[in-house]
């Protein structure tokens, strides 16, 4: 065919459409936002000399909000220029996490200082709608923007809220007031024992001798004999997780899941602010064990001291030589329950949103970048180190009502000593609140959370169960990530289903439409005078039988249990 000097086709019109050349004709652009050069040098001062690859987009997203404490539309369009990436892309992901604040054009940004105040289960016993209720009264939301949060990992001192990245325990409105006025809004170390003191009481002695000449299928028999189980909630026994992912050919990982998000749960934490060098120790000699070539440590952003404790302390193994710089790249999640499934972890470690995977494949063979990965939880990798250093005999000497081992109980809620105790894997209720200095004064008890608020409610009545893997699965209910909230005769356990809904409801991915809708269905039906039982019961096997994962899958036994034990409540 023949064209014209114009493109056109000899004896046609000329097209119209927005690219057509003409004075105040078409657009001067393509559609879309366009990259603003100011926004564009911020992005490039603040990215430095960092590689541009996506799987950083998350780590990327946090400079900018950590310096401007938002996300404005013109720096998401310029990060994704910088990144070549699609504005699409940028802004699902960034959109998907909590502790992002994407700004549109147009849009007020928040105010300089957040306030999140948590409204888990164990803060809300203790008062924390009264106290934000009042924070929102007392403080001028121009200045200071007050939101409702999800588990901090501080049950133990509830009610908790934090003040930019500072976390006030027991908080009240005058603590907030004074932190506000020495502007007092940075996490705060605890005093932990750091390499050099590890270093000079044996730490990492186990480690060198295994790579000088270990064995690590012997090691493997060492978990294996001690009854070590993964400690993040799946209780699969941990030293099989090895030889599955030895069995694929490298390059491999290991992923570490610090993603403690389970309402009620702080034992991580409670070690990590203690004795990190012993997680880092068992992390690196589960690296060894499966021969991976790099360990992606996945943290919350919920823990800023902790992130502070593991950059100190990985740069202290760096400069006496333990691990290679860069061997251990520190992840920090984005505020999203879902990242605590080892597949949507990986994905958010890939720089996407924390969407689970279909299995299988499962991670040990397709983990991170498609590679075999090991994924273990933090404690399960501080039992690893002391098992090397101390044997198997430090969890099977032990036990108690025929269960063998010990268990890291954290317990909060109606009893006298909120915190973390190590007991016999055996131990029931009972024992864990005699633990816990008994029952908080004036307060009898109505019933227990027995590992977080995917285990539901039991009642007191059933105080003789021990608190374990296996044990718990005939009564409806699983130890979980023994994340025990206790509530007293003051306390009703039809409100604390309605919060436990109500944080799934927050929390699902939105991936799948039983969990996505079905989370939303229930926290209405659950909030009218009388629960409509049948219609509860029919939305419950909808969701365990049909959701991708274990939050779904879980998501109704607080509804379950309550009807069946609390039935003169609903």
């Amino acid at each position: 065919m023949a064209l014209d000097d114009h493109g056109k086709a000899a004896g046609q019109e000329p097209q119209k459409g927005v690219w057509k050349s003409g004075k105040g004709k078409g657009r001067h652009h393509p559609k879309g936002r366009q990259v603003q050069d100011a926004a564009w040098e911020d992005v490039r001062v603040l990215l430095g000399d960092r590689p541009r690859r996506r799987d950083l987009l998350i780590e990327y997203l946090h400079l900018i909000q950590d310096r401007y404490e938002h996300l404005s539309a013109a720096h998401l369009r310029a990060l994704a220029e910088e990144m070549r990436l699609s504005m699409a892309e940028v802004y699902e992901v960034a959109s998907f996490y909590a502790h992002f604040d994407v700004v549109k054009e147009g849009e007020t940004p928040p105010p300089a200082l957040t306030i999140r105040v948590c409204d888990s289960l164990s803060c809300e016993l203790a008062g924390a709608q009264a106290l934000k209720s009042a924070l929102e009264v007392g403080l001028d939301p121009a200045e200071v923007r007050v939101l409702r949060a999800p588990c901090m990992g501080r049950c133990d001192t509830a009610p908790v809220l934090e003040l930019g990245h500072n976390h006030i325990d027991h908080a009240t409105p005058e603590k907030v007031q004074a932190a506000i006025a020495t502007q007092d809004t940075h996490a705060q170390l605890p005093d932990y024992e750091p390499y050099q003191s590890y270093q000079n009481t044996g730490g990492y002695e186990a480690l060198l001798n295994l790579r000088a000449g270990g064995d690590w299928e012997a090691v493997q028999e060492q978990l294996l004999e001690a009854g070590l189980r993964g400690l993040g909630g799946a209780g699969f026994p941990s030293g099989k997780k090895w030889g599955f992912v030895r069995a694929n050919p490298g390059p491999r990982y290991l992923a570490v899941n610090g993603d403690e998000g389970e309402p009620g749960t702080f034992k991580d934490r409670w070690y990590l602010e203690r004795t990190p060098h012993l997680f880092l120790e068992g992390m690196l000699i589960a690296a060894w064990a499966v021969e991976a070539e790099k360990v992606f440590l996945y943290m919350r952003d919920e823990y800023p001291a902790v992130l502070e404790i593991l950059r100190r302390e990985i740069a202290a193994l760096e400069n006496a030589g333990v691990i290679a710089p860069g061997f251990v790249d520190v992840r920090r999640g984005a505020g999203a329950y879902i990242c605590g499934e080892e597949s949507a972890m990986i994905e958010s470690i890939e720089g996407k949103r924390g969407l689970p995977r279909h299995r299988p494949p499962y991670v040990a063979q397709v983990g991170v970048f498609g590679r075999p990965t090991l994924v273990h939880n933090v404690e399960t990798l501080h039992w690893i180190a002391r098992i090397c250093r101390e044997g198997p005999q430090l969890l099977n000497a032990t036990e108690k009502n025929g269960r063998k081992g010990l268990r890291s109980y954290s317990v909060s809620g109606r009893v006298a000593e909120p915190g973390m105790y190590v007991l016999p894997a055996g131990s029931t209720i009972t024992d864990i609140i005699a633990a816990a200095g008994g029952m908080a004064e004036g307060h009898v008890l109505k019933a227990y959370q027995p590992g977080g608020p995917s285990s539901g409610l039991l009642p007191a009545s059933m105080d003789d169960v021990p608190l374990d893997f296996d044990t718990l699965q005939p009564h409806g209910s699983f130890i979980g990530s023994a994340a025990v909230v206790v509530l007293s005769e003051h306390d009703s356990a039809r409100a604390a289903a309605l919060n436990m809904l109500r944080f799934f409801e927050d929390e699902s991915c939105g991936q799948c439409t039983p969990c996505r809708v079905g989370c939303e269905k229930a926290v209405k039906l659950m909030q009218e005078d009388r629960w409509d039982q049948g219609l509860l019961e029919e939305l419950s096997t909808a969701m365990v039988d049909a959701s991708i994962c274990g939050l779904g899958q879980a998501a109704p036994n607080p509804i379950r249990l309550v009807m069946k034990h609390f039935s003169d409540e609903i």
